[in-house]
């Protein structure tokens, strides 16, 4: 009698930061400086509560050119999760490349397959998380986001402007 084996695969919401949860200020290292952008809290919990893993993925180049250090970008991100669960919502992961070919601190400077539009940040994630790409979508801003959803094989919505939520609940189902 033969066994079938089958996996599971989680699907997931990937979610770029800047210009996407929060206003662009430009090398956001401090929670004092966050600002979300509207419906973007509540577009998380959406994800959640449609059961999808919310996985933030994230250039951070002022790492590199020594704007701040790496404890910063976590402790914005711990931050987004404290204020998240105040209303039930949270984000799975944090996935962020601290390089930049420009930066000024050595161990930082560099090309890499993580700085978006590279895909190693969504490549880690998937093997990590078990994540079906063929399930999940991209959120992001910018053309280098759509370009890094087109190369990981993951559905690009480009998010412009207006409540976030609105644009999650269009191509987010059950």
């Amino acid at each position: 009698m033969a066994t079938l084996i089958t996996t599971n695969k989680n699907k997931a919401v990937f979610f770029d930061r800047d210009g996407t949860l929060n206003v662009d200020i430009a090398y956001l290292h401090r929670p004092e400086d966050f600002i979300w952008i509207e419906g973007a809290k509540e577009a998380i919990k959406y994800v959640n509560d449609k059961g999808y893993l919310a996985v933030l993925v994230t250039n951070q180049s002022g790492v590199a050119r020594g704007f701040y250090p790496e404890k910063d970008v976590k402790t914005v991100y711990a931050w987004m999760n404290n204020e998240l669960a105040k209303i039930g919502a949270h984000l799975d992961a944090l996935f962020y490349c601290p390089h930049h070919p420009d930066g000024k601190i050595p161990q930082y400077t560099k090309s890499c397959t993580c700085r978006k539009p590279g895909t190693g940040m969504i490549d880690d994630a998937c093997k990590k998380f078990n994540i079906d790409r063929s399930k999940s979508f991209f959120i992001g801003d910018s053309a280098m986001d759509m370009e890094c959803a087109r190369r990981a094989r993951i559905k690009g919505v480009h998010y412009q402007s207006g409540s976030l939520l609105a644009s999650v609940k269009e191509v987010v189902s059950e």
